[in-house]
């Protein structure tokens, strides 16, 4: 009778014991193995426990298909964007080398010729400087006396700054036309070459390791079991910002500077800046990240070859800095540039802060004011140094060379002591092909979705493009920042004067306002005459945010 009623209860029960092969081939399992078998130790600490969500958040970035939602996935955790620490190109700080190098993990070269590699286009670019030093002087001498010039100035630079990039601008546009031009029955790549002008330059990175502030310590203190953690390292998101004069990009990546494997050489390491950066001068402000390398995802010519940046920026530093000081802001400038430039191709390639490059990528940075020029060749090895990957042995290297007159002066209507030199290297620079590479580019990328005009859902994609676009379009919010006022600071935070009025304020209620995600919002609403016919009661429009 108890087996009856078992069996009304749980019918599969009674197949599972008539069956006599599965009793058979209970009996054949042999529950002893040759050698043991032990289940993973699994770290069951708070360290242990946040590590493991960060790499499961890490792999969910790396499965996401377009590029697009990527970039929306490194900044769903904030709504309101992240405390980014800021490296504007033309802001150079006193004494920021060591910073910039370790931000960038990059090691710097200083060279007096261009390097090693760059030999091979020697002999060609002794030829071509010999039929184009003519057409250089003469566009020389027409932009500095031949044309006579009304600059259109901004009140957030000083006035001579701009003036100097203004005119570098004209003399590198004139530079670039007639080496092209001169190169394009001689090279492939200088006809399917693109040009771009004043493109915008943004990279978005994590970097690991950096000393806590004051207000974070004073924070942990409140929390028993963070007492023997007050001082520990914390990521820090940083964010480039830049605008080249000049760029030009093509379909292939061009060739590395050095092997691979040396990436990961002992010698290249850079020595760890680990003080918090306003110690250095550079500043703090929320905002979204972005990777922009100056095209939109999808287009064809996704490398870049050679950027030119103007040094007006060093007039406006004080005298005090000194001539050493002002040479090392010109290298900070270009490992700025060159590594932003890289990161955000490589951020279109599928790679992001949390998912290493799997090959290396260069490029070429020339920074001038039309008569002093200053070349770099930069290989890009490494984007991933967040505070898991603090001790990654890779780095990236810089070759740079100090600012080298292309001309001594212009008098009696002539150019006086053209170097032949400086324009050869420039040549090389433009002479260096890229070419196409036998390994796979976009491996963390999907097959049949790559970027999101690959999408088929036309509500998917079209909600997508226009998300991503006003993500990276960083316009402030409709509701402000939430701010504690400074009365508040005083009489209710640092001296609790106020404890007889309501708690209604989130610093009274143990609230973070910025830890609200990016999804954390009320969807578009549907009027009843804009729902699908006849009847729906869908309220609100459908959201396709990436599940991270």
């Amino acid at each position: 009778m108890y087996l009856n009623r078992v069996h009304r209860t749980f019918p599969k029960l009674k197949k599972l014991i008539s069956r006599p092969q599965s009793q058979a081939a209970l009996s054949e399992q042999n529950e002893y193995s040759e050698t043991p078998e032990y289940p993973p130790i699994v770290d069951t600490s708070l360290q242990g426990r946040k590590l493991r969500e960060r790499q499961t958040l890490h792999q969910k970035i790396k499965e996401i298909n377009t590029v697009e939602e990527k970039q929306i996935a490194l900044n769903m955790p904030k709504y309101y964007g992240w405390k980014c620490v800021m490296l504007n190109e033309d802001k150079v700080p006193y004494n920021a080398m060591p910073l910039v190098q370790y931000y960038t993990r990059s090691h710097f070269i200083p060279v007096d010729k261009l390097p090693q590699y760059y030999e091979e286009f020697s002999g060609s670019a002794d030829a071509v400087v010999q039929e184009i030093k003519a057409l250089i002087e003469e566009a020389i001498l027409i932009e500095n006396c031949g044309v006579e010039r009304t600059f259109t100035t901004t009140v957030d630079k000083p006035e001579n700054s701009q003036k100097e990039d203004a005119f570098a601008k004209c003399i590198v546009k004139q530079i670039n036309r007639i080496i092209t031009n001169n190169l394009t029955d001689k090279v492939e790549h200088a006809l399917t070459s693109q040009i771009d002008y004043d493109p915008r330059h943004e990279a978005f990175w994590f970097v690991g390791g950096i000393d806590p502030s004051e207000r974070l310590v004073n924070w942990r203190k409140q929390y028993e079991w963070l007492k023997d953690r007050l001082h520990e390292p914390v990521d820090r998101p940083v964010q480039y910002i830049g605008t080249p004069m000049l760029t030009i990009r093509n379909r292939q990546p061009l060739k590395p500077l050095v092997p691979y494997s040396d990436a990961e050489n002992p010698e290249f390491r850079v020595p760890a800046v680990t003080h918090v950066p306003i110690l250095t001068g550079y500043y703090e402000s929320f905002r979204h990240g972005t990777n922009i390398p100056g095209y939109w995802p999808g287009d064809l010519d996704e490398f870049g070859l050679l950027s030119y940046h103007g040094r007006g920026h060093i007039l406006d530093r004080k005298e005090s800095f000194g001539p050493q000081d002002n040479l090392e802001a010109l290298h900070c400038q270009a490992m700025k540039a060159s590594f932003g430039w890289l990161l955000a191709q490589a951020n279109y390639q599928g790679f992001t802060t949390f998912n290493d490059i799997t090959y290396p990528l260069a490029t070429q940075t020339v920074i001038t004011n039309g008569q002093l020029w200053s070349l770099y060749a930069y290989q890009l090895n490494t984007i991933e140094m967040h505070h898991d990957k603090v001790d990654n042995p890779k780095s990236n290297i810089c070759f740079g060379t100090k600012p080298l007159k292309l001309y001594d002066s212009i008098e009696n209507g002539k150019v006086q002591g053209l170097n032949e030199d400086v324009l050869k290297m420039l040549v090389q620079f433009y002479l260096n092909a890229p070419e196409e590479r036998d390994h796979e580019m976009k491996p963390y990328l999907g097959q049949e979705e790559q970027v999101v005009a690959d999408i088929e859902d036309d509500n998917r994609r079209c909600w997508l493009e226009k998300r991503y676009k006003h993500l990276v379009a960083n316009r402030p919010r409709h509701e402000l920042l939430p701010e504690t006022y400074l009365w508040e600071k005083i009489y209710k935070i640092k001296f609790n004067t106020r404890f007889f009025e309501a708690k209604r304020r989130p610093f009274e209620l143990g609230i973070n306002p910025f830890n609200r995600r990016l999804d954390e919002h009320l969807p578009p609403y549907i009027p009843k005459a804009l729902r699908p016919y006849p009847r729906s009661r869908k309220t609100f429009e459908t959201t396709y945010y990436p599940k991270v």
